[in-house]
């Protein structure tokens, strides 16, 4: 390893009116065949900031519009293990957004998305808690908890695009 290649992303926490929240299924070629939930989200790109990020993202992973995501309820900083010759660590901003549920579009899928992605599913906080799959991050069930108990994720649904 040459030096320390930081990749900035934005995920989102979107939660239904009934406490569901949407996690996806991967299993990159580049992750030694280990497949977790994440929640929705992705990379910054140049020129971007992690609010307009994570706009973009929802809409090409799951097909939903929303004009804002509200406030950052976490900020990660990690070490990648399985990825260094794209990037060495990573900075995740989260966001929480309250909306209908849907079933996920994905029609703006990219091609590595088309193959890394297996599943997506709305979970129950009671199902996040019980479950042994691997998820991430892995104090997930946590933060649910905390942000949709806490009032942060109320009145997000009327950030929905007009």
């Amino acid at each position: 390893m040459t030096g320390r290649i930081l990749r900035a992303t934005s995920r989102l926490v979107v939660a239904d009116p009934d406490d569901r929240v949407l996690l996806m299924l991967t299993k990159a070629p580049d992750t030694s065949g280990v497949s977790r939930w994440i929640t929705p989200g992705g990379g910054v790109d140049p020129g971007e900031d992690h609010r307009q990020a994570a706009i973009r993202e929802l809409r090409e992973e799951t097909g939903q519009e929303i004009d804002d995501p509200g406030p950052v309820v976490r900020r990660d900083d990690f070490e990648v293990e399985w990825d260094e010759a794209d990037h060495t660590h990573g900075h995740a901003e989260f966001f929480v957004v309250r909306m209908p549920h849907f079933e996920v579009v994905a029609d703006e899928w990219t091609d590595d998305e088309r193959v890394d992605i297996l599943e997506a599913r709305w979970w129950s906080l009671a199902e996040l808690e019980a479950t042994d799959d691997l998820v991430e991050p892995l104090d997930l069930a946590a933060l649910v908890r905390e942000v949709l108990h806490s009032g942060d994720a109320e009145g997000r649904s009327d950030r929905l695009a007009e």
